[in-house]
């Protein structure tokens, strides 16, 4: 990271805003053309929303900015699951932009001149200035900062103002349009009272219960009229909010074998030999690691933990491993030991080589500049005058930095002296008047050689699994995949319900390439090419499309058949408890040689049987019944029951019925928010392209 002060740190980050909301974060991202002119415009159509087409060229870069977003969060590199996330994200945006822009006009809502002043730099400015002009020190608001920022008249900090005010105000909206949803909720008394009931009424009952287990699965012979029945009954579940498909794979392993494996170690333990006699330790690791460990001062925590303990005991010029951890080889050279400041406050006056007329221009300014500063000139006046950094507006200060937020040289140069020091040290910015302010803490620090090698397998193992996958995808063609699977002796795995813009899919590691595939190809079809994963290769073939919306008996036919095993099974269990009469619980109980289980204290808003499942039909009907009668049989998650309840146990009246209604309205609030969004949705016209995309 280069150097940057709090507000530079920030300003960086105005280009993209997450800002939490019930429904959706809205993001600004700068619209950088990165368009391929060969492309015509129809082709650059990522999706449309209400008649508006969303470019690629503008939603790419929203979508690289979300990637670096989490890969500054998350740390590592991007994965298929941060660039799907990041799409995701991006697309939303994307439909709250102009899904609630027009709601927006439609009720009439904005935000006046007055109040963007207001809420820029008012009493009670807008959270997003709160976020990003406070203090991290001191958690107060920076007023100098902002009024700087909001003046500045540099064409980047311009932009940046722009889009800051344009998010300012698309938050104040969504709150204005948030309030007015919520506002529009009501919670009536007898809402209320049952609410609370629903929470706090306490049943006891006793029940029988055959469980569907009781009866062997092959043994159920199902007809087209019991699925029919069991579908009809529950079509509400079978809304496809939008489409999936499904598709079959068998994969090749490229995983090292033993060969490889003793071969990889036979390497290790050259390269193990060379590097305890190499003379220039850092050029050896730079050449020989898979992983790049930066040749400086790192504190304990940042290596693999398999190692890092181990190398932090060690004494300089101390060798350790090879050491086989996760899925590589760690060797590592302790080059030297020290004990450093957990943390530097520091300030500096930052000067550009270009600006003073070149290198030697600017040695001799720094010089004399320190020159002054050691004869007690003030140095916050000769940063304010001569720095070309941020911080010149601060004095100079930069706070408190831990290890790793500074370039290399600075952080040397900050870290290995002591407070109260002036240095020049030179970096790709240009040449820094440092002064070290104050050192806090101290912990033992390393500079290490590293080296990593991966497991990983031969050239020849790959090939022979390519090979392998190659025959496999010419001759199943024509073939009954799952057979012709089985005659080669593959497994045939299942992905399901895959939606096409996610990054994941059962047993597979890098799926986009297979996903968009599976979404240009027909039903049934092998798909086109090998895919690559990091340890196999995979053919597959498109086995189910799922369109959006309520699908089709056909579409769900297996994977509702535990379901209807149990819905017939359920017949035939609630006719044997009924056979067993009315008398009493213990009597049917001893018909069906079950026992009776007592169950306490239950309440209607949590149906859990202890022990036994969530089971919402046996839990109402409880709660509908009268105490000491058999009920009749209900059918259930597990099985089918009968129930005699004890009795009730009412709770105290309502203490504070207002607080009761404020806490339901909230809640409401919210799930309508959600509500009214989804609405907003269904009733626009939205064409999503993005899997041909991403």
């Amino acid at each position: 990271m280069g150097l940057m002060t709090f507000l530079r740190n920030r300003a960086g980050y105005i280009l993209v805003f997450a800002i939490g909301f019930a429904i959706v974060a809205f993001l600004v991202g700068d619209a950088i053309n990165v368009g391929k002119p060969f492309w015509s415009a129809n082709q650059k159509v990522v999706g449309s929303i209400d008649g508006k087409d969303i470019n690629i060229d503008e939603f790419g870069p929203k979508v690289d900015q979300g990637v670096n977003q989490m890969k500054q969060q998350y740390g590592g590199s991007a994965n298929a699951q941060m660039t799907a996330m990041a799409v995701d994200q991006a697309w939303n945006a994307e439909l709250a932009k102009v899904l609630l822009t027009k709601e927006y006009d439609r009720l009439g809502l904005t935000v006046s001149e007055d109040e963007l002043v207001d809420l820029l730099q008012g009493q009670n400015p807008s959270p997003l200035i709160k976020q990003y002009f406070s203090n991290p020190q001191t958690g107060q608001l920076d007023r100098a900062t902002l009024m700087n920022f909001l003046k500045s008249k540099e064409p980047q900090a311009l932009q940046q103002s722009n889009m800051l005010q344009e998010e300012i105000k698309n938050q104040a909206l969504q709150t204005k349009y948030s309030n007015l949803i919520r506002n529009s909720v009501y919670v009536t008394s007898l809402e209320a009272t049952d609410e609370y009931n629903n929470r706090n009424k306490l049943a006891n009952f006793k029940y029988v219960s055959l469980d569907y287990a009781s009866i062997p699965d092959k043994s159920v012979k199902l007809t087209d009229a019991d699925y029919s029945e069991y579908y009809d009954q529950n079509k509400a579940r079978f809304n496809n909010p939008q489409e999936t498909r499904a598709f079959e794979y068998v994969t090749f392993s490229i995983s090292p074998t033993k060969a490889d494996s003793l071969a990889i170690k036979a390497q290790v333990d050259k390269i193990a030999a060379d590097f305890q006699v190499a003379k220039n330790d850092s050029l050896f690791a730079a050449i020989n690691s898979d992983v790049k460990v930066p040749f400086t001062y790192i504190t304990k925590g940042k290596l693999d933990p398999a190692v890092d303990s181990a190398v932090f005991s060690l004494p300089a010029g101390s060798f350790y491993g090879p050491k086989l951890s996760g899925n590589s080889y760690k060797i590592v050279k302790v080059v030297s030991t020290r004990i450093s400041p957990d943390s530097v406050k520091a300030s500096h006056i930052l000067i550009d080589p270009a600006k003073v007329g070149g290198d030697d221009k600017a040695v001799k300014l720094a010089d004399s500049l320190k020159g002054l500063i050691l004869k007690g000139g003030n140095f916050a006046e000769l940063a304010k005058n001569y720095s070309v950094d941020g911080s010149k507006d601060k004095g100079g200060e930069l706070g408190t930095f831990a290890r790793g937020a500074m370039v290399p040289e600075f952080e040397n140069a900050a870290f290995d002296g002591k407070a109260g020091d002036i240095k020049i040290v030179k970096s790709q910015f240009g040449y820094h008047i440092l002064k070290i302010e104050k050192q806090i803490g101290s912990s033992k620090v390393a500079k290490l050689a590293y080296v990593e090698k991966a497991l990983a397998a031969s050239s020849k193992t790959q090939a022979a699994a390519y090979k392998a996958a190659s025959n496999f995808l010419t001759e199943v063609k024509g073939n009954d995949f799952n057979k012709f699977a089985a005659q080669k002796g593959l497994k045939v795995a299942v992905a399901d319900k895959v939606a096409s813009t996610q990054g994941f899919a059962a047993g597979l590691d890098n799926p986009r390439k297979l996903i968009q595939d599976a979404y240009a190809a027909d039903k049934g079809d092998v798909l086109p090419e090998i895919y690559t994963m990091s340890n196999a290769y995979v053919v597959a073939r498109l086995t189910t499309i799922s369109p959006k919306g309520i699908l089709s008996l056909a579409d769900v036919k297996k994977e509702i058949e535990p379901m209807v095993i149990n819905a017939v099974k359920a017949k035939q269990l609630k006719e044997k408890l009924a056979n067993a009469g009315k008398g009493s619980i213990d009597q049917v109980a001893a018909k069906v040689a079950r026992p009776v289980n007592p169950v306490q204290n239950v309440v209607f808003a949590n149906p859990v049987i202890p022990g036994v499942a969530q089971e919402n039909a046996l839990v109402g009907s409880v709660f509908g019944s009268q105490p000491g009668k058999v009920s009749a049989p209900v059918q259930g998650e597990r099985g089918v029951y009968v129930f005699s309840v004890d009795g009730f146990t009412n709770p105290a009246p309502i203490a504070n019925m207002f607080k009761q209604k404020e806490s339901m309205m909230l809640s409401l609030g919210q799930r309508s928010l959600g509500s009214a969004f989804q609405a907003l949705q269904e009733n626009a016209k939205i064409k999503d392209n993005r899997v041909k995309f991403y």
